[in-house]
Order: C-alpha cells, then structure tokens, then sequence
C-alpha cells in the first residue's frame, strides 16, 4: 500500500538528530518555556522575515490569540465581522467564532481554491475589521489585491498559514504578508511536529506582546494577570523537535515538488482537473507553491478513489463537508455557496511527501491514466 503520507518514513530520516534533540531537553531539566523554545522562535522568526514569533500550543490557538489581541487592544470588539472563504478548513472560522466575531464567507476562486479578491469587496460592511486570507494546499492567496483592499478600508489581514510553510509572494514569505499570521505544526503538516503545535508570526511589537500575555495566562509575569488569558504555550520537547526539522523544511519543500511537477507533467486522464497555480505569482517550476496537498478534481472521485485503493494506493480528501453544512454551523446549512460545494463535491488529495519514492509516483500516475 501506498500511504497517503508516510510520516514514520518522513521523521525516520532525521531520527539521529531528533533523539538527540530530546535528549537535550531531558538533561535541561526545563520543559516549558525555556531555552530550546525561545531558539526555535528565533530561527522561524528569521525563516519568515518577521520581527516576532510567538510559539503556542496549535494553530487553532494561534488564529485564536490574534484575534483575541486585536479585541483586547480596542482594535475589534464582539460582533465586528471576519471575511474567510467559505471552502477553508473549519478552524479558520472557529477562530473566529470563539472570540464573539462573526465569519463571513466569501467563495473562492475555481481555479486556484484561494479566496477571490473580487468578491471580498462586496462582503465588507461598516462592522467588518478584519480579512482572514487561507493559504489553502499550499499556495499563497493574492496578497496584493487583498492587502490594496485592507488598506482602502482600514482592515487588519490575518493570514491563516497552516498549509504554506515556506511558500513565497514575491519576495515574503507567507507569515509575512499581513499584519500577523497563525501556523499549524501538526505532525503532517510540511513543517510537522511530533505532536501538536502552532506559531504566532508578525511584525507589531504591541500584538506580539498582547499575544505572549494571552496565552501564559494572560501574565507577562508570574502570578501577575493582566488580562483573562489561557494557557497555550508550546513545550520544549516539540520545540526541540521543530529546530531540528526547520534546517530541512526547504529540502522538503523541493521533494515535495519534484512530485508535484511529475503529477503536473505526466497525469493525462480527461476525467481529471489538475491544480491550476495563481499565475501572478508562478513563473517557472511552480516556484513558489510548497505543495501540503496536491488536489485534483474529478466528478467521478467516489469512483477514483476506490479504484486507487483497490491498487493500493491510499487518497484523502480535504475536505468533504464545507463550513456552511456542518452541524456546528447549522445556522448556515440552508445557505447556498456553490462555487465551494462543487470543490467538496469533488476534490481528491493524491499521496505526497518527502518520503515518498520515485517508483511510487510513477505508479500513482500510471494507475489514474488507467482510469
């Protein structure tokens, strides 16, 4: 069998150098907020070209605590409203929710999945404070257009980073596109950790140290709370682990890839639609797209994806039920965005990773050509 991400093959080659960053934090005798997570913050601070990263326990929390800052600055208050697109990943908007903000979806563009800059203009109200850029699969969304909109109307831009490790716009970085942005390091992300965890990345001196506070408990100092904070902070060991991972994280990126444009190149079956990369920001080889998924589109994916299996070849889907049907957005399941239904009607992930071996992607190809 194929796995869809071979995350035992991935970590295995960096297995030395990972027990011995756990060692490490073993013999410190420090495992909360202490050396190896100051370092780390440094090291992906300069990755990104930021002034500050604040690590913390997830992503989740990461879009959480900028948003919860940005209240407790006076810059938004409960009932302001958040532009998302409407085919994200369901945390973009729980972030949203969970500080008494309200989601408005705006769909994507077809082509690209990315939010479309067209239609966020429309979706702005005289409650709106903030738009919340996904750099979904990979791929960072018009900064440009979107940024020119937050500007005409005084609008924070909070990028959702937790798919696009790595990826460029122009010359930044993604993280480095807005005003802040949150990242996920969950295990299979391109950047993954062994465990969870998550980054705060900006260049505001003021959020970076309202963010800190927030999430140690809302205390810059022990015992010494000035606001009603949590406790989401990310620990030594994972810490540990990410420093020693960063160092590849471009290498991985490449082998991410060489499997992307082999897809690109050489998948020839009429029934399926490739990814289609922003053509402001790719030129040559797909340069700036970092590939966490490589989704394709079919309306026969129930069919494709059986097929694979039953040729050993394991797919996911991401994701299968947008935003506005789940049951914990009730209030939106009779609402109609049909741009993002057609892309959860249809979207297939094909396997990708740094592990993943030539002779498997050959056979990944030959078996959708046979389809």
């Amino acid at each position: 069998m194929i796995p869809f991400l071979d995350l035992k093959g991935l970590n295995a080659q960096y297995k030395d150098k990972l027990i011995e960053a756990c060692t490490r934090v073993i013999d410190s005798g420090w495992y909360i907020q202490g050396n190896e997570c100051k370092e780390f913050e440094n090291e992906f601070a300069e990755y990104c070209g930021t002034k500050h990263a604040i690590g913390v326990a997830n992503g989740l929390d990461a879009l959480i605590l900028i948003l919860r800052a940005y209240k407790e600055l006076g810059v938004m208050k409960d009932g302001d409203e958040v532009i998302v697109p409407s085919n994200t990943y369901i945390a973009s908007i729980l972030a949203i929710s969970q500080n008494n903000l309200v989601p408005v979806l705006v769909e994507p563009n077809i082509d690209t999945y990315l939010i479309d800059p067209i239609k966020i203009e429309e979706k702005i109200t005289s409650k709106t404070k903030a738009i919340l850029p996904v750099h979904l699969y990979g791929q960072t969304c018009d900064m440009d257009a979107i940024n020119a909109i937050a500007k005409k109307y005084n609008l924070k831009v909070i990028e959702d980073s937790a798919q696009s490790h790595g990826a460029y716009y122009g010359e930044k970085r993604s993280g480095n596109l807005g005003d802040a942005s949150g990242f996920s390091f969950y295990p299979g992300k391109n950047l993954g950790a062994l465990g969870d965890g998550g980054v705060v990345t900006t260049n505001d001196d003021t959020l970076a140290s309202t963010i800190r506070a927030l999430a140690n408990y809302g205390s810059h100092k022990k015992y010494e709370n000035i606001y009603k904070g949590i406790n989401s902070r990310l620990d030594e060991m994972q810490a540990a682990m990410l420093r020693v991972k960063l160092k590849y994280l471009d290498i991985e990126i490449e082998k991410r890839r060489e499997i992307a444009n082999y897809y690109m190149q050489n998948i020839k079956n009429e029934k399926i639609i490739l990814p289609i990369q922003n053509s402001k920001l790719n030129t040559q080889n797909y340069s700036n797209h970092v590939w966490h998924l490589f989704v394709i589109r079919t309306e026969k994916r129930e069919e494709l994806q059986k097929y694979l299996l039953d040729n050993g070849i394991q797919t996911l889907i991401h994701y299968p039920i947008p935003p506005h049907k789940q049951n914990a957005y009730k209030e939106w399941n009779d609402v109609s965005y049909p741009v993002s239904e057609k892309i959860h009607e249809e979207v297939l992930s094909l396997p990708i990773g740094g592990a993943q071996s030539l002779e498997d992607t050959i056979k990944i190809v030959q078996a959708i050509n046979g389809f």
